[in-house]
């Protein structure tokens, strides 16, 4: 694969890291994140991230699959 879209991913998975760290399982109460204004910007800007790194994948290479997996 291409090292500027290996690049890419790398930076969607540690975005995703981010907002787990961010997040933690088992404290995901959505009344503590929406009066979290520090939390709910630094969830943002790794959407943010994530989004932009995709954007670049996708027109560098419109046929790359993209999944999900948990």
């Amino acid at each position: 694969m291409d090292r500027e879209i290996n690049t890419w991913l790398f930076n969607i998975q540690k975005a995703i890291g981010e907002i787990e760290q961010f997040l933690p399982q088992g404290q995901r109460i959505f009344e503590k994140y929406k009066d979290d204004l520090k939390t709910k910007r630094a969830v943002e800007r790794n959407l943010e991230i994530i989004g932009e790194a995709m954007t670049r994948i996708l027109n560098k290479e419109a046929d790359v699959e993209i999944s999900h997996a948990k």
